[in-house]
């Protein structure tokens, strides 16, 4: 039988004409003890009003609840009806997750093709188990689109513990347990659009600047000089015009521009065609202009955003020019770098960074100066031409080499037990950080790497009191912080040669011994691959120099040449050599027998570049659990772009990659699919 009791609020309200009997009681002894006769005459009315009181509260009890469920079934009858034709949608789920109750909006809009007892995720894919509240009361959202419509779904976990018996029972006798999930959509179509278009009209900074203006110039005569200044800021016009953006010439070889960010994917889609249209401009010579270009998004404020396009410009010209760097909050993209940058005629940058190099020195009590991991000839031979500053300056310095190869070793024992070198010149990382102490007055400089994560010895880099970092490499997106001086030239040929520059600037009392311009020659030898790769006029000029210093060439070829285990490697790795699309060559190299399989590799790549018809090689080495990539192209393809997909870098024409829990076949794979998508997108022809 129903329980039919009255409870709680309407029960105490019914019973309260007995209460006032009471009080009325308690006034009718009072009137008796002022008036006998009063006190009978109130008696009898009290007690004709007690029984009308209790004949009403018992008689009209059943009447009473009567109407209160007939209204309770007419309230309840309205609220299903009302949730049942509710513009939101709304489901309600057991838990098994299977639907036990929805709406008409729900079902028109998600399970119009379901039978009853459905699985949610059959209706809402994204409303997975994991999707739901864990915990009792509480509530969880999740966002999601269909076709063009976005959905909020917000997911209520009611807990039926705490409902009376009955409503347990019922809930019992259909299956659904002690707990039910409320599932309420909404559509936030209309917001999203709005979020979206406030999104795209916000204000994106962009600097353009004209790589080598003065150069291009210079190479015209006074007539089409004129034409050529001309058809570049006509190019430049033309195609901000095309994105609605606001241009403005700041000086002659540099713009600010300010466009909506819904452009940008336009731009990206077209791969920044300005670069190409304006390197395409001919006015009857063989000069070239290219243009870098910078833009910064996703700023809070408008002065963060052209932060972000400064440090991307910055990057741009750093990395080489020719190429668009746009820089987010979060991440960096890189676009073009397609042509090999122009070498500078002007050594006015190199004095002035020899001259600051040099106050910086001063500056310092100790000097520890460092290239990258697994050192070669290159970051050794321009640490010791640092290292003979250093010494003219009257500064201890220390130069750290954690491992030694076979083919650093040659050129290390010139510098031992060589009377004109302290024994603890080259010194490891733990020896060095003892030479740092508390790093007070301690200078550390880079060099031939400018990648924190790529140095011989990161843990040293806060321990130092300031830094210098001079290397020839494009950067990354990765770099030194707040550097005392920076100095990277990507059209440089190596390391050796820019501080080759920087001894000439440096001061005239300084004067290389003909050991240290050894090791500086044949760092210049070893990253041109014998004056092969990418040398300039200033490579030469710099050679000179060193000859005039003392370097002999002879002594250099007898220093490094390979033996006959390293001349097997090479040639099987060339015979194991796989060919992708015709033109890039793939090839494992089996090295463990080598002392510098890194190395080896690199030999490797150059090697196959002399084969006809190769675009590309690619070398894999597996050494001490990693995998390294060599990567060397001529001028058909920037293996740098490959690389750093990778998470690598370098240069056009010479870059690497170094692999963790990887093996030679997976990254020989990820190569693959890298040359292949820059085939699909038009990157490579």
């Amino acid at each position: 039988m129903t329980d039919t009791r009255i409870k709680g609020t309407l029960r105490s309200y019914l019973r309260w004409p007995l209460l006032l009997g009471i009080l009325l009681i308690a006034m009718n002894v009072q009137i008796y003890t002022i008036s006998l006769r009063a006190g009978i005459i109130m008696s009898a009315y009290i007690a004709v009003y007690l029984l009308i009181a209790i004949l009403l509260y018992y008689f009209k009890r059943r009447a009473l609840l009567h109407d209160l469920v007939d209204y309770s079934m007419r309230f309840h009858v309205t609220v299903n009806k009302v949730a049942a034709n509710l513009d939101i949608p709304i489901a309600i789920v057991g838990p098994d997750y299977c639907c036990i109750w929805e709406n008409k909006q729900f079902h028109n809009k998600f399970s119009t093709s379901l039978r009853k007892r459905f699985h949610i995720s059959k209706a809402i894919s994204v409303l997975t188990e994991s999707a739901f509240p864990v915990s009792a009361d509480t509530t969880g959202e999740i966002h999601f689109h269909e076709a063009d419509i976005y959905y909020k779904a917000v997911l209520q976990r009611v807990n039926l513990e705490k409902a009376p018996d009955s409503q347990k029972k019922n809930a019992g006798e259909i299956g659904i347990g002690d707990t039910l999930y409320a599932i309420f959509v909404y559509d936030e179509t209309e917001i999203v659009h709005y979020i979206r278009e406030n999104y795209d009209q916000r204000l994106d900074v962009g600097l353009l600047y004209i790589d080598n203006y003065e150069e291009s110039l210079a190479m015209v005569d006074d007539v089409r000089r004129s034409l050529m200044a001309a058809l570049i800021d006509r190019k430049i016009n033309k195609y901000m015009l095309n994105i609605d953006a606001i241009t403005r010439k700041l000086e002659k070889d540099k713009y600010i521009f300010l466009f909506r960010h819904k452009y940008l994917s336009q731009l990206q889609a077209d791969k920044f065609s300005l670069l190409d249209d304006v390197r395409n401009i001919n006015v009857g010579d063989d000069t070239s202009t290219t243009i870098s270009i910078g833009i910064g998004i996703q700023g809070d404020t408008f002065r963060k955003r052209q932060e972000y396009a400064r440090s991307a410009i910055d990057l741009a010209l750093a990395r080489g020019g020719d190429q668009v760097v746009v820089k987010a909050k979060e991440n960096i993209l890189y676009y073009g770098g397609k042509s090999i940058q122009q070498e500078k005629n002007t050594r006015v940058k190199a004095r002035v960074k020899a001259h600051a190099l040099r106050d910086s020195i001063e500056a310092a009590d100790k000097v520890v100066i460092m290239g990258h991991n697994i050192p070669d000839v290159d970051a050794i031979g321009s640490a010791i031409g640092i290292y003979r500053i250093t010494q003219v300056l009257g500064k201890p310095a220390r130069i750290v080499v954690n491992q030694v190869t076979s083919s650093l070793a040659p050129l290390l024992e010139l510098f031992r037990d060589n009377k004109d070198y302290p024994d603890n010149l080259f010194v490891k990382s733990e020896e060095a950080r003892d030479f740092i102490g508390n790093g007070t007055g301690v200078l550390l400089i880079v060099v031939d790497v400018n990648r924190p994560s790529y140095t011989d010895a990161p843990e040293l880099l806060p321990l130092v009191s300031s830094l210098v970092v001079i290397d020839h490499h494009r950067q990354t997106g990765e770099f030194f912080e707040n550097p005392t001086l920076s100095y990277v030239e990507p059209f440089a040929s190596s390391a050796c040669e820019m501080v080759a520059e920087i001894l000439q600037y440096a001061g005239d009392e300084i004067h290389l011994k003909a050991t240290e311009a050894d090791a500086l020659y044949a760092g210049i030898m070893v990253d041109t691959n014998n004056f092969m790769n990418k040398p300039g006029v200033r490579t030469f000029e710099a050679v000179a120099f060193l000859r005039r210093n003392g370097a002999d060439i002879l002594r250099i070829r007898k220093m490094f040449r390979s033996d006959l285990a390293e001349y097997k490697v090479r040639a099987e790795a060339i015979q194991n050599t796989e060919l992708f699309m015709d033109s890039f060559a793939i090839a494992p190299c089996n090295a463990d027998e080598c002392t510098s399989p890194t190395i080896v590799g690199a030999k490797i790549a150059d090697d196959l570049l002399d084969i006809n018809g190769m675009k590309a090689t690619f070398v894999l080495t597996s050494y001490e659990g990693k995998i390294y990539i060599s990567a060397r192209s001529i001028d058909e393809l920037n293996v740098q772009v490959v690389m750093e997909k990778l998470g690598g870098g370098g240069h056009i024409s010479s870059a690497g990659a170094q692999l963790t829990n990887c093996t030679l076949q997976e990254a020989a794979e990820k190569i693959r699919n890298i040359l292949t998508k820059m085939k699909e997108e038009g990157d490579i022809e």
